[in-house]
């Protein structure tokens, strides 16, 4: 008789230790599924950031001069007006006039494109 009963309330505590643990199983997925979209848009504008820094500190060290690239860039994209120019990549090949640009173009518009210069004779323009 008291093993009966002992059997009945072990069956019931494992239950309850059972239907606990599929309950935070659960809301911690729906926890983790809500807080994902946030965290993967955080982390994206974050590595673009990184590689922004990361094309300008090139530039830097490769002695072009932001400014006449930035000109060169928003030239290339004229009449459009651009509300962000950011340097992503900057290709460094032997010689000046193999050297390229990229830069990630936001228009007033919200409308995004690349645009990529090289060196010709000295002076930057749109490849």
């Amino acid at each position: 008789m008291i093993l009966a009963s002992f059997s009945v309330v072990l069956g019931i505590v494992v239950g309850v230790i059972v239907v606990l643990a599929v309950l935070l199983f659960v809301g911690g997925y729906v926890a983790n599924a809500r807080r994902q979209p946030h965290l993967d848009e955080r982390l994206g504008a974050q590595i673009a950031a990184a590689d922004a820094a990361l094309a300008d500190a090139r530039a830097e060290d490769r002695g072009w001069d932001r400014a006449t690239i930035e000109a060169a860039a928003r030239a290339a994209i004229a009449p459009r007006e651009a509300r962000e120019l950011q340097l992503v990549q900057v290709l460094d090949r032997p010689g000046t006039d193999a050297d390229q640009a990229v830069f990630h173009v936001v228009g007033a518009d919200g409308q995004e494109s690349t645009v990529t210069l090289g060196r010709r004779d000295g002076a930057w323009v749109a490849v």
